[in-house]
């Protein structure tokens, strides 16, 4: 099934089931007012949700509309969780040379993971505010996966069994702030602004033979201001889901709709790009003595989606431009 989020008065938006073309979508309100609601009670919204889902790609679901991307939310609008792994240890070695920090010792072994803001997504065609630009604006490119309840102590093959949904993560970052923050001893906070997730959010099936080892065996494209930025592969997890899922619920339990990260898609082949500013900026110092790319600056706009063999858009497009506020 492919879920997404109308734009709606409530902070959750509607929920709707979006038919395989991308072009048609169907309100799903009568299962669950909303994702987050559907996802808390999926034992008893999968099974209704399948059965409006198998009238909508038959041609006769009730309702059925044309869909326009932007007036849709993130898929998730908000949820109770969003940690952020850090999954691919060529981004984590490029941004600790970029702000002179060795790796962690544990970099083979364990994950690593921030908390960050979930309690409100933009939307994946909203402006990307700013207010100082000092602060070195990024975009992060990522995949995620969100679960159903998650026990205390789980297994990473455990939680793989526990995801409901994927969709892509714009990992909005403030560079200049980070190493600062992270100088302090305690973490990121204001260095991590809102971010934002894809319109369309799918269960495993939809993703076939690429879901596999826990991971999506898919590039992520990343463009910038209208050009090539990268096409990394998010098959290159070092940590697969299932992992970092099991870290995360190491002390706790994960509640429905929690949100785990990928962190930023990075391959080691340099031909493919990046999916970050850093990171090329880091590539940039390495190979010419100096960083070259500007961190963005009000006016430039980031797309991010990912595509199947066919070429057809899997979770809709995360399109955003920087804004001065």
């Amino acid at each position: 099934m492919i879920l997404g989020s109308l734009k709606s008065p409530s902070l959750d938006g509607e929920l709707i089931l979006i038919h395989p073309n991308r072009r048609q979508a169907v309100r799903a309100s009568s299962v669950a007012p909303c994702l987050r609601e559907a996802l808390e009670n999926w034992k008893t919204a999968e099974p209704k949700l399948k059965v409006l889902d198998q009238a909508l790609r038959a041609g006769n679901a009730p309702g059925t509309f044309d869909l326009v991307e932007k007036d849709l939310q993130s898929s998730l609008p908000r949820t109770w969780l969003f940690a952020d792994g850090s999954a691919f240890i060529h981004h984590i070695k490029l941004v600790r040379k970029a702000r002179n920090a060795e790796p962690p010792e544990t970099l083979y072994t364990v994950p690593l993971m921030y908390q960050a803001e979930c309690g409100k997504f933009l939307a994946p065609t909203a402006p990307i505010p700013q207010r100082d630009f000092s602060h070195g604006t990024d975009f992060e490119a990522e995949v995620g996966v969100i679960v159903d309840d998650v026990p205390m102590g789980t297994t990473p093959e455990e939680a793989l069994k526990k995801i409901r949904l994927f969709v892509l993560i714009n990992d909005v970052s403030l560079r200049g702030l980070i190493p600062g923050e992270l100088a302090q001893g305690f973490g990121f906070f204001v260095s991590k602004p809102t971010k934002a997730l894809s319109p369309f959010a799918l269960t495993p099936d939809e993703l076939g033979a690429a879901w596999k080892d826990g991971r999506v065996h898919l590039p992520l494209r990343v463009e910038l201001n209208g050009q090539f930025f990268g096409r990394a592969n998010a098959g290159e997890m070092h940590f697969h889901f299932g992992q970092l899922i099991a870290h995360a619920a190491q002390t706790r339990d994960l509640v429905a709709g929690s949100l785990i990260g990928s962190g930023t898609v990075a391959n080691e082949d340099s031909t493919v790009g990046s999916s970050c500013l850093a990171e090329k900026r880091t590539l940039e110092q390495i190979n010419k003595g100096k960083p070259e790319t500007p961190f963005m600056k009000a006016g430039d706009q980031v797309k991010i989606w990912m595509e199947d063999g066919s070429g057809q858009s899997l979770f809709g497009t995360i399109e955003q431009k920087v804004v001065s506020v």
